[in-house]
């Protein structure tokens, strides 16, 4: 009898134990690890290239200075405050102050399944590209000081809570808000905060009778390169897992790249009799933009109409923004990103019904809400996010306006160059 109970008890004793608690998963981590630099990579070098190449050979250096300085503030802010503000538990509308400087987060501290030090780098990467795009809005003619600290404050004040929103277990989020990767969070705030500054700054000097051309083609297109490859990890990292998800995520981002950039060219190919470089690379940046909020929940034949949609509509926007309403968004970024950022997060909710996803290739997300619930809940996130994010941005650039004795800099010195005023310096010494 004794032998039997010590058999049972060997054999007992040797059966795998099932734990309750989660463990880190390598594999998610190290695509995550993968994807955070894809991410950094947007913004240094990628949007630095894209946006340095566009602005007159003066100013090449002002806005490679502003992509770096921005990327140096929004680590350290997001650090100190951003980060809890965005993903601390709070209350609907704001993060608490559990997280500020990373407080108990050690580096075996998960989110999920991978370290949550590495979420809050993933989230870190974000947070640093979002307020470089507004750059795009107010380039060749704002005060360095006056972009640091504007850039600093719509970190914490408008970036972080509409994360909080989204992401961090908010109003939206509990709505059933569709957002992947950024649509609202990201493009559209980055977008309306832009056309506020160019609003707010008016335009440069010359606009629009002056033609003010790309001073450098080639490292535009070298940044938007750069920018499509990063994006794999925007979209794709967006998963925060190595699974099918991200794999579609990744597909989808290129099917609407890839279309918007040649919807954009045949437009111009037909308006003008020719293609131009930056209207592809520029309709590429609108397919990836308006596709970013909706990669999660729509299939390849949803991207081919979104990137097509994008590559239309952000085209016309531009043409109605600049020629139109006469106002010098500089380098587009209301109407592709912020553009593209609507029409995305829309069709998030039109791809997501599950009466389309039974058509393959256009939706594959498991809904619980009709398309005209969905829609309602889309367009009430649209909608929140554009409001708050006009009002609080115009309120910091007056604030901003106050602090450093005026947001722009003088006409003499935009007559000679950012780059010589602001940073004694020059781009190009031939």
């Amino acid at each position: 009898m004794l032998k039997l109970l010590s058999f049972v008890f060997l054999f007992i004793s040797s059966l795998p134990t099932f734990s309750s608690e989660v463990e880190m998963n390598g594999a998610n981590t190290a695509w995550i690890l993968t994807s955070t630099a894809l991410v950094l990579l947007m913004t240094l070098p990628g949007l630095a290239l894209f946006y340095g190449g566009l602005v007159q050979r003066k100013n090449i250096l002002s806005i490679l200075m502003q992509c770096f300085a921005i990327a140096g503030v929004s680590s350290i802010l997001w650090l100190l405050l951003g980060y809890s503000l965005a993903f601390g538990e709070g209350n609907a509308f704001i993060g608490d102050f559990s997280k500020v400087l990373m407080v108990g987060i050690g580096k075996d501290t998960l989110s999920g399944d991978i370290p949550e030090s590495l979420f809050m780098l993933f989230q870190m990467t974000f947070a640093i590209i979002t307020p470089a795009l507004i750059i795009g809005g107010f380039a060749e003619r704002m005060k360095f000081s006056s972009v640091i600290l504007f850039s600093g404050l719509w970190l914490l004040c408008v970036y972080s809570p509409i994360t909080h929103w989204v992401w961090g277990g908010g109003w939206l989020g509990q709505m059933g808000l569709l957002d992947y990767a950024g649509g609202t969070v990201v493009h559209i705030t980055a977008g309306v905060a832009a056309l506020v500054a160019a609003v707010v700054l008016g335009p440069r000097r010359g606009f629009p009778k002056t033609p003010m051309l790309p001073h450098n083609m080639t490292m535009t297109v070298t940044g938007a390169g750069l920018l499509w490859v990063g994006w794999f990890g925007f979209n794709g990292g967006s998963a925060l897992a190595a699974n099918g998800d991200a794999a579609m995520a990744m597909l989808v981002t290129h099917i609407s790249a890839s279309t918007g950039a040649l919807t954009w060219a045949a437009i111009e190919w037909k308006k003008f009799g020719k293609a131009s470089v930056l209207g592809a690379v520029t309709g590429m940046v609108a397919g990836l933009g308006t596709i970013t909020p909706a990669s999660g929940f729509v299939g390849p034949g949803g991207a081919l109409i979104i990137g097509l949609l994008a590559g239309t509509i952000c085209f016309y926007s531009t043409v109605f923004i600049k020629q139109k309403l006469k106002i010098d968004d500089s380098l587009d970024v209301f109407p592709v990103h912020g553009i593209g950022g609507i029409l995305g997060t829309l069709m998030a909710g039109v791809f997501s019904s599950t009466s389309l996803g039974a058509f393959s290739g256009f939706g594959f997300a498991d809904g619980i809400l009709t398309m005209s619930q969905q829609i309602f809940v889309q367009l009430s996130g649209i909608g929140a996010t554009i409001i708050y994010t006009a009002i609080v941005s115009f309120l910091l650039f007056k604030v901003v306006a106050i602090m450093t004795s005026g947001l722009r800099v003088s006409e003499e010195e935009e007559v000679t160059g950012l780059d010589i005023n602001e940073h004694d310096e020059s781009g190009y010494n031939l």
